[in-house]
């Protein structure tokens, strides 16, 4: 029999035990992205890396690819197959550090200790923990960003599509708005948590968080790599 409810009507034992899961498997996949891509630098050849940002429709080739696997990752992760869920998380990783493959390696061109990667991954975590704090303290509705992170994504996968094709820059304000659109998007999945989840659907709830965090730093990281360049 399944006895699984929807966090909002659990106890307050086993709500706080989903809220544990959560955000360890949040820090899990955290751990393992940097596990993964530390082992990628050492492994994947510069030539490899830079053909993929080098190429435009290679690299719109692969954000294709992902896109598709992020799909599948996450309707594996609200499986009630508990390996399945763990294979769509485990596959959702890899995917992040592939995609940040070029960038990190770019970054670690630019100062070669990472002390971008470390100011970029210190400022998402605090933004981060700020975001989640506003969302479990406050008792506002925050389920009107839906519509603005919808529109808003679609906007972006538009700009970042055209700026591959035509060749532009989307510059400075786009990654400033990215940010913003990754807070946003934190900020509705964080108090939508125990609305939208079951008790045992954690890892589906860390891979909807995990991918808003790898947005936001993405977005802070290349704002630091731009004040560089």
């Amino acid at each position: 029999m399944n006895t699984n409810v929807l966090v909002s009507q659990s106890t307050d034992l086993q709500r706080g035990d989903f809220y544990r899961k959560t955000y360890m498997h949040v820090a899990l996949a955290i751990l393992a992205f940097i596990g993964v891509e530390t082992i990628l630098l050492n492994v994947v050849p510069a030539e490899v890396i830079l053909m993929m940002i080098g190429q435009k429709y290679s690299w719109l080739l692969i954000l294709g690819v992902f896109w598709l696997a992020s799909f599948l990752a996450t309707k594996w992760t609200l499986s009630q197959s508990k390996a399945t869920q763990y294979m769509g998380l485990a596959v959702y990783v890899l995917l992040e550090a592939a995609i940040f493959l070029p960038m990190i390696y770019i970054a670690l061109l630019q100062d070669g200790a990472g002390n971008i990667i470390f100011q970029a991954a210190t400022l998402t975590i605090a933004m981060f923990a700020g975001i989640s704090a506003v969302a479990f303290t406050s008792k506002k509705d925050f389920s009107f960003l839906r519509n603005i992170i919808t529109i808003g994504g679609f906007i972006a996968i538009g700009l970042i599509v055209g700026g591959m094709i035509f060749g532009f820059n989307l510059g400075l304000w786009f990654s400033v708005g990215m940010v913003i659109l990754a807070s946003a998007s934190i900020l509705y999945q964080t108090s939508k948590l125990k609305d939208k989840y079951e008790t045992d659907q954690y890892v589906g709830a860390a891979l909807q968080l995990f991918s808003s965090i790898m947005l936001l730093f993405w977005y802070i990281l290349r704002i630091l790599m731009s004040r560089r360049s």
